[in-house]
Order: structure tokens, then C-alpha cells, then sequence
């Protein structure tokens, strides 16, 4: 039988929190919080804001990362838009309002939150994911997005967009 002995070496820095953090779909009950989230990302002008109302009503879109102390410290919503009229394309998901607690920036909850999100959008087949990022979409591009027209993303959505913010719209097909 082997036995470890007891380390003279400094112990390592604990694993970021992002392991006990759990990712969870949005009830209404936490419009506040995602409100609250999301207010950094208003201010700095990378979000639009939404009144609370709004994240009430849209709870369904948004998966949220609760952390131990049952606090939001990141979401990401997912709206499904139905096929073109033409039929020449299958339905398509947006993603926005991603966001993540300052403090747990960096640590992999925003891959995390995207990961589940991605297996969200294939499990309901659909044909790709479009998102507009005012940032340079470091994250989206590491899983697998690419920059594309907004003529190309639901009509409905790219209609919305507004062109003072310029932003970059990326799409992930698969």
C-alpha cells in the first residue's frame, strides 16, 4: 500500500468558484437580480437597457450561474426565432444579455454559461446562433462564432439592431 506524505510545498489557490456555482434556466422571480447583473454592462454602454418588467416577462430566454450564496454572477438568453418564410432556413437562435459579475470574470463562467447554452440551441435544432457584441467577442470566437452580416440573422432581430452602437454580429451554424 501506498501512502502520501503530508506536502512541505505551499498549497495551491483553490479552484475558481465556477465549480460550485450552478447553472439553472431563469424563473421570474429573479428579474431584479438579472437587472441588477446587467446594470455594469448598461452603464459602460455594452448592454441596452431593459426595464425589470422585461427580464420578468423573457425569464424563459435566460439561463442564470447562481453562486453558493444563491447571488446571480452570470447569465445568457436565448430567444428562438422561427423559420424564413422562404423555408430556406431552419429557425435560428439569438443570444443576448450575456453577463457576468465583475469578481467572477475570468474564472470560466462565461464559457460555462455559453457551453449550456450551446448544448440548449442543439438540442432544439436549430439551424444557427447569431449575437451582436459591441466588445471584440474574444469568447464567442473561441467557440466557433464568426463575424457575419446582419441580413443574414432573423429579420425581426437585425431590424432591432441599432446601428450607433456598432456592433459586430457573429453566427455559429452547425
Amino acid at each position: 500500500m501506498n501512502t502520501a506524505e503530508p506536502s512541505t510545498a505551499p498549497p495551491l489557490p483553490c479552484a475558481p468558484l465556477t465549480a460550485t456555482s450552478v447553472v439553472r434556466p431563469a424563473r421570474p422571480e429573479d428579474a431584479a437580480a438579472l437587472a441588477a447583473l446587467s446594470r455594469p454592462f448598461v452603464h459602460s454602454g455594452a448592454l441596452r437597457p431593459r426595464p425589470v418588467s422585461l427580464y420578468a416577462a423573457h425569464a424563459a430566454d435566460f439561463l442564470v450561474a447562481e453562486g453558493p450564496d444563491g447571488t446571480l454572477e452570470g447569465c445568457l438568453a436565448l430567444r428562438v426565432h422561427a423559420a424564413d418564410a422562404e423555408g430556406s432556413r431552419g429557425p435560428a437562435g439569438v443570444l443576448y444579455n450575456f453577463c457576468v459579475a465583475r469578481h467572477r470574470q475570468g474564472s470560466g463562467l462565461g464559457g460555462r454559461l455559453l457551453r449550456a447554452v450551446l448544448a440548449t440551441a442543439r438540442a432544439r435544432t436549430l439551424s444557427a446562433l447569431f449575437t451582436a457584441t459591441t466588445g471584440g467577442g474574444g469568447l464567442f470566437l473561441r467557440y466557433g462564432f464568426t463575424p457575419t452580416a446582419a441580413r443574414l440573422a432573423p429579420r425581426a432581430w437585425a431590424e432591432s439592431l441599432d446601428p450607433r452602437r456598432n456592433a459586430q454580429v457573429l453566427v455559429r451554424s452547425w
